[in-house]
């Protein structure tokens, strides 16, 4: 007897419908599964023989043939095994199927008839609208994931006898719901604060200034004085995501299985170890997946030793860092993942670390540091808006009562600044300053005369290029918007500019 059903599977970060056909016939006992397996669908057949006789079903010893369609795209992940063995069921006459069609089934099973979490519940909530169906079975852990998208009914499950009840109608299973207002509220919240920093004032502002433009930002010190610690605490000074924003990151964190939660209302703090492969950062591998840039999209990439990650890797962020987008291609498809974050990358001068540090002696020669500094290439320092010195702490500044300012109070004005944003580039693509082409930089930067000359004067000084002239704008764009101006002026171009001297100074 043939059984049919209906599931779903994931290319990058699209979920398309997958119909489960399961098909009994006399013959040797045996079971084969068709349309492109991959070695965990192909190993289902073992976790579901198990889940069916532990739940107290027989198996059929009878040829079992399953087709996964369509059959031209490959299918990975054991989020199949449910829809498999309610297929085997149903083909065997040991449960009902008229209600089997009414929904997309999703689980991966324990041999003890469990029903696991499974990968990428949330974008296939989100392409169910495509299919006509509103109605999903999935694991309990999923389901809060799911029920975030709106008119989708998403019925949690723990056991494959539970779900064999509930669609015989002997057991009632009421949907997911949830609160999005007190899931956002439960899930935001930071344990660390600027508030623990001592000192540091200017390395401060150019973070705010940083966070207010959405622009990438260096870190360049000896060792201890700070970095790690303010670069950490980026996010708490960031404005709150949108809905719009916590759906996309939680979508590509979805694909993971990293979504614990339900929904990622924190902004993406990411800071991947210097020994990351390109894949790793990037995206890519066998069946492409996301990398740490676009785990970081709408949020922050922390790149700490950033001379230490190999020159292939940071080569590879050259792309998404100016396109917002990673592009994998594949010689069947084309993949796209968003990669829209802000990029914080903290270095020390030299390989001992006190080449700028009054304090102590450094005892790198002259080819060390320029073979150490040369790992950080031109190309990829021109698209780091922000460069900032951080000097060591004097014992006063460490041993201070005074209380620094908190985070909450730098958020309200990087908000102040954003609502400015938001108001300029309405009806737009782009969310604040960092993202704007040269079209819009010669739209919403005017610069005053004093301004122009100043520029004109660091320019041929300095011998900035023109993606740094840009991004000399871009920042005294934002500079203004903290001030409240309207145009830029001198001394906003004159703050911009000595954000972008250190590649003059260490890279001379």
């Amino acid at each position: 007897m043939l059984s049919k059903l209906n599931s779903f599977g994931l290319i990058g970060l699209e979920a398309y419908l997958v119909n489960v056909e399961v098909d009994i016939t006399p013959g040797l006992p045996s079971i084969t599964i068709v349309g492109l397996p991959d070695n965990a669908v192909k190993e289902s057949k073992e976790r579901v023989r198990s889940a069916i006789k532990n739940s107290g079903y027989k198996f059929p010893a009878a040829r079992i043939t399953i087709n996964l369609a369509p059959s031209d795209i490959k299918k990975e992940g054991p989020a199949f095994d449910l829809a498999i063995a309610l297929g085997i069921l149903s083909a065997s006459n040991q449960i009902e199927s008229q209600n089997l069609k009414q929904y997309i089934i999703l689980g991966e099973l324990g041999l003890g008839g469990e029903v696991k979490a499974i990968k990428g519940s949330l974008p296939i909530a989100m392409a169910l609208a495509q299919v006509k169906l509103n109605s999903l079975i999935l694991p309990e852990e999923n389901s809060t994931e799911a029920a975030i998208v709106e008119k989708i009914k998403a019925y949690p499950v723990k056991t494959l006898l539970e779900v064999i009840n509930f669609l015989s109608d002997t057991t009632s299973i009421a949907p997911k719901t949830i609160d999005m207002e007190a899931l956002f509220k439960e899930n935001l919240h930071y344990t660390l604060d600027f508030s623990d920093v001592k000192g540091q004032t200017q390395v401060k502002r150019g973070l705010e200034v940083a966070v207010a433009g959405g622009h990438n930002i260096l870190l360049i010190g000896p060792p201890g004085s700070g970095k790690t610690m303010m670069s950490k605490r980026i996010p708490t000074i960031m404005s709150y995501m949108t809905l719009e924003e916590a759906l996309e990151t939680t979508k590509i964190h979805s694909i993971l299985g990293l979504s614990q939660k339900g929904i990622i209302a924190q902004r993406p703090f990411r800071a991947p170890h210097h020994t990351s492969s390109d894949v790793a950062i990037v995206g890519g591998g066998p069946f492409p997946k996301p990398g740490e840039v676009s785990l970081s999209h709408n949020g922050v990439l922390f790149l700490d030793e950033l001379p230490e990650f190999h020159r292939n890797v940071l080569e590879a962020l050259r792309q998404p860092l100016e396109d917002g987008f990673v592009t994998i291609a594949r010689a069947t498809k084309v993949l796209k993942f968003p990669s829209s974050f802000m990029l914080v990358a903290a270095m020390n001068p030299c390989p001992c670390g006190y080449f700028t540090d009054p304090k102590k002696e450094c005892h790198c020669n002259p080819n060390q540091i320029r073979k150490y500094l040369s790992k950080i290439s031109g190309p990829l320092l021109d698209r780091i808006d922000i460069h900032i010195e951080v000097a060591s702490l004097k014992y006063p500044e460490l041993t201070s009562e005074r209380v620094s300012e908190d985070s909450n109070q730098i958020r309200k004005r990087v908000n102040q600044s954003r609502n400015i944003q938001q108001k300029r580039f309405k009806g737009t693509k782009i969310y604040c300053n960092g993202q704007m082409s040269h079209q819009e930089i010669k739209k919403h930067c005017a610069i005053n005369e004093p301004a122009k000359e100043l520029l004109k004067m660091a320019m041929e000084e300095l011998n900035f290029s023109a993606r740094a002239y840009d991004k000399i704008i871009k920042i005294s764009r934002t500079i203004a918007d903290l001030s409240d101006s309207e145009d830029i002026k001198s001394e906003h171009i004159s703050e911009a500019i000595q954000y972008r001297c250190l590649d003059r100074q260490f890279w001379a």
